[in-house]
């Protein structure tokens, strides 16, 4: 589907156009959709065809048409997931769930079009932040603001010098970025591999574009809007990118929510703590069918 300024936007579906309920799934920075890929295994292998799931590669990643440095800005990521539920979800009820900036980006669609909440019955914040990102020191207090700054900055650099095949056959720096920052333990080889294809698949301006505007995000009051709605915040112990006191943080400005802190897990909770992600949008979705 094309997006409001004409970006190509790669999306799936899942399940019949007509379902009640329709599970739609953001995920994360420099991923794709294959962030949810447990999760949709197991939102079909528990409700098969009685729901809908809707997945989309956000602009600048995966399959999605590129963007420039300026326009990689979560707003323009809530437009877009605005429109995708327009398109391929545009009746029945609706479960959000956003991981790391897909969870920013629920937020912002807060602040976009608070009348869409009317359909919103459960609602799922994984490993994200409503703001104060310039604060994370990386579990590294005096090291981790330079390290913060600078590891997007690299991580461009390789973009911008090497091709995607030579970062494939050494992803020596991204492999070192996903294992000391990104994930927990126990550690899973196939889900750095995974994450590690993702961030080599990014372009430096999405790496650096949607790094900086994150440093700006500020929507804890919009968190407002999903008062009343079943929503699950959840965070590992190891997560340094958006550590548990941002989730505490999110859960005190939901009425209602429940904040679940989960024990030696890191940022990639979808891959690192599959069943226990599945098992909150079952729990979100079940009692509506």
């Amino acid at each position: 589907m094309k997006t409001f300024d004409g970006l190509r936007l790669d999306v799936r579906t899942y399940g019949p156009e007509d379902a009640p309920i329709t599970v739609v799934l953001a995920h994360c920075w420099t991923f794709n959709q294959a962030d949810w890929h447990f999760q949709v295994r197991d939102l079909l292998r528990e409700f098969g065809h009685q729901i809908r799931i809707v997945t989309w590669d956000h602009r600048g990643h995966g399959n999605s048409d590129p963007v420039t440095r300026a326009d990689a800005r979560i707003v323009n990521l809530a437009r877009d997931m605005s429109d995708v539920i327009d398109t391929h979800a545009p009746n029945g009820k609706l479960v959000l769930a956003g991981h790391s900036i897909g969870g920013m980006t629920m937020m912002a669609l807060a602040e976009l079009r608070p009348e869409l909440f009317q359909r919103v019955v459960g609602a799922a914040f994984i490993s994200t932040s409503s703001g104060a990102i310039d604060t994370v020191t990386l579990g590294l207090p005096e090291m981790g603001p330079l390290l913060r700054a600078q590891i997007p900055r690299m991580l461009a650099f390789r973009s911008r010098t090497l091709t995607r095949k030579a970062r494939r056959r050494a992803p020596i720096i991204e492999r070192q970025v996903m294992t000391r920052f990104v994930f927990g333990r126990p550690l899973r080889l196939a889900d750095v591999a995974l994450a590690v294809e993702g961030l080599i698949n990014s372009p430096g301006d999405t790496v650096v574009g949607f790094y900086n505007d994150c440093l700006q995000h500020e929507r804890t009051s919009a968190l407002k809007v999903y008062d009343g709605i079943p929503t699950h915040v959840v965070v590992g112990t190891r997560d340094v990118l958006t550590p548990p006191s941002h989730a505490r943080r999110i859960a005190e400005n939901v009425e209602g929510a429940v904040l679940t802190v989960v024990p030696d897990a890191g940022h990639m909770l979808p891959q690192e703590r599959d069943q226990l992600v599945s098992g909150v949008l079952v729990r979100l979705v079940r009692p509506h069918l």
